[in-house]
């Protein structure tokens, strides 16, 4: 399935206009195109300079870059815990995504009504997040009269489960999301935690929605108080113009690039959303380069040599005896793989290697 990223917000806050400019900007990509799974579904790829300079050296059939999934979430309401709008079944996409892309509307337009009557970050912020803990309160108390009712047969890991729920209610009650909650070191604990499956536990980064001239928040005051929110809870904001992506989306590469000169910029803001998106969800890559294809291969950060090697396929990671590694600059400053041995930068690196991003690799293994 891959690794997800959920767009949620507020009805008219531009979300859908942000997905749809991901499915546009990524289906012009030759390599690989946007496709949509579901109608709010969309597989996009990850911006990635170093792919083109390894391909550059090496002219492959083919190349492949890695991606990210983003599902477009029904524009939630107030009352959606409580089944109201689209509610549950909101909910219940939300639930299946690995972290939460927020966008917040930053801009003011008399042409586009805010459901709340004016624009007001803090609060539209709270609203999402009240529903969202609502939801988590819910799974939550269900499972703490489980557990007391279990703990009742002297189960250790129950009684466990209700001194744990009873902590995290508290915690809910008080308007915290889960993702604060102090689980402590406790192993038991941690899995009690996990198969709660909580929406408020997911990490999350905000995207302000801001107008052409409301990128400094020294001058918009909304950007700067979704800034001041997300500061308070170690959270990203990145912002975006959903206009001028909509623009951009229509162009092609060379046209895009001088257009977003012209602006001062120096890549879209999707790029840069998908990239925070990709570093949200704890993901690195990795590269592979030959003649057949160079690819960009997704391993969560701090992943091992023979875990790296198992997501080309399971017999790499089980017969692993070792892995031949260069760094991508060395790849390319050097003219490819038989330069780089010739140089003495390529190392063997056995199973206890932390891979890192941007190592290019090839694996020997036997089954």
């Amino acid at each position: 399935m891959g690794f997800s990223c959920g767009i949620v917000g507020l009805p008219n806050v531009g979300k859908s206009t942000l997905f749809n400019c991901l499915s546009n900007a990524v289906a012009e990509s030759a390599n690989y195109p946007f496709c949509t799974i579901e109608p709010n579904v969309g597989i996009v790829s990850v911006p990635d300079t170093r792919i083109k300079a390894l391909a550059d050296v090496v002219d492959p059939e083919k190349v492949v870059p890695a991606s990210i999934r983003f599902v477009d979430i029904a524009g939630l309401v107030r009352g959606a815990s409580q089944g109201e709008g689209l509610g549950n079944k909101f909910l219940s996409h939300i639930r299946d995504v690995d972290a939460i892309c927020h966008v917040v509307r930053c801009f003011t337009d008399d042409n586009v009504t805010h459901v709340d009557g004016d624009v007001n970050p803090r609060r539209d912020v709270e609203t999402i997040e009240t529903e969202l803990i609502f939801k988590d309160l819910e799974t939550v108390e269900k499972r703490h009269e489980r557990a007391k009712k279990m703990a009742r047969g002297q189960d250790p890991m129950e009684k466990k489960a209700v001194a744990l729920t009873e902590r995290l209610l508290d915690h809910l009650q008080k308007g915290h999301p889960a993702r604060s909650f102090d689980i402590g070191d406790d192993d038991d604990s941690r899995v009690i935690m996990r198969d709660l499956h909580l929406i408020t536990v997911k990490p999350t980064l905000f995207v302000g929605n801001v107008d052409e001239d409301g990128f400094d928040p020294a001058t918009n005051p909304h950007l700067a108080e979704l800034h001041k929110i997300a500061a308070e809870r170690d959270d990203q904001v990145i912002p975006i113009c959903a206009k001028i992506e909509a623009e951009i989306a229509e162009l092609d590469e060379e046209e895009k690039k001088e257009f977003l000169e012209s602006l001062g910029l120096e890549e879209s803001g999707l790029d840069r959303l998908i990239r925070a998106g990709y570093a949200l969800l704890g993901l690195q890559t990795y590269l592979t380069a030959g003649k057949k294809e160079v690819r960009a291969w997704t391993i969560p950060a701090g992943a091992k040599a023979p875990q790296a090697a198992g997501v080309i396929h399971s017999d790499f990671e089980r017969g692993f005896i070792k892995a031949e590694v260069i760094w991508w600059e060395d790849f390319v400053s050097l003219g490819g793989e038989a330069k780089a041995r010739e140089a003495g930068k390529l190392r063997l690196e056995g199973k206890e290697y932390v891979v890192r991003d941007g190592d290019v690799m090839h694996f020997k293994f036997n089954v």
